[in-house]
């Protein structure tokens, strides 16, 4: 199967590289080599290209930023993804799309399933739920939606790169605690989206994370002693839990934003592993690779 990859050089897409079954033949592009928001470059990817498999993994992740901006986070999340499900669709290829947690209020107590309303909170989450309207559209509602969130990897800028350097690097640190999710390694993430390309039947929103509950303060919390356990930290530093009313931000963020992924696992047979296993995996990776 011929995948072309959008977003190449974040997160989820450095792990789709890295899980990649051996029959996929993939076409993985940075920005620079395709810009979402031209319909023109997008339209002749695609033709030149011919992929069975469109997955979107390019998207403008900036939360706060995106307050201040908000027709150039548009023009990626949701017209972007629009342009690329439209080409898709005209090329006969699936369209997988990666969308968020954000897309809700995080008003509630209990974990949101793919069925509940959303009702995002500022920029960033209006312009992704948009996008996952504008995949259904162009696709005739064929597109699958994949949202998560709390994403890291051994790859890229994430809150367990920042953690670890900044836990060196000062002598204590204040961690929000009223925020409450789950922290997802982005390999989980390709290994479910690879699972669902060998289902062609599978449609519409699935919600996917690691499984498990933590504040920022517990996932800091936890990456300390993993650090500590792995040598990559010489040293534990006192961790404050302390509210969002601390550290005021731009943007509003779900304060529950913990996803039911019960639909994903047993549509795709799988179960779900706990984000602590995950992050000891990830971190051991880290220990061993080249500067990422």
């Amino acid at each position: 199967m011929k995948v072309l990859i959008t977003g190449a050089g974040g997160q989820a897409a450095s792990e789709l590289q890295k899980t990649a079954p051996t029959n996929m033949e993939l076409i993985c592009l940075e920005r620079r080599q395709l810009d979402i928001t031209d319909q023109a470059a997008v339209t002749a990817a695609l033709n030149t290209a011919r992929p069975q498999l469109v997955i979107n993994a390019a998207a403008y992740t900036a939360v706060d930023q995106a307050e201040t901006e908000p027709e150039t986070v548009h023009a990626v999340n949701a017209d972007g993804a629009g342009r690329l499900a439209r080409a898709a669709s005209a090329a006969g290829a699936r369209f997988f799309h990666i969308s968020t947690d954000f897309v809700f209020a995080g008003d509630q107590s209990f974990p949101y399933r793919e069925t509940d309303p959303p009702a995002p909170l500022g920029v960033y989450g209006q312009s992704k739920l948009a996008g996952e309207k504008a995949a259904r559209d162009a696709t005739k509602d064929t597109a699958l939606i994949v949202r998560t969130g709390w994403l890291y990897a051994a790859h890229g800028k994430n809150f367990v790169k920042t953690m670890l350097r900044l836990q060196a690097e000062r002598p204590c640190l204040n961690v929000v605690c009223d925020q409450v999710g789950t922290p997802t390694w982005a390999r989980t993430l390709a290994e479910t989206l690879w699972a669902a390309a060998s289902r062609p039947e599978l449609r519409g929103v699935y919600h996917l994370s690691d499984a498990g509950v933590a504040s920022w303060y517990d996932f800091a919390v936890a990456i300390q002693e993993e650090g500590l356990r792995l040598g990559l930290l010489e040293t534990a530093v006192p961790i404050t839990p302390v509210t969002s009313s601390a550290y005021p931000t731009p943007a509003r963020r779900p304060a529950y934003s913990v996803l039911d992924k019960t639909a994903a696992w047993r549509d795709l047979g799988i179960s779900g592993r706990h984000w602590r296993a995950c992050l000891r995996e990830m971190l051991e990776e880290l220990k061993t690779c080249a500067p990422c």
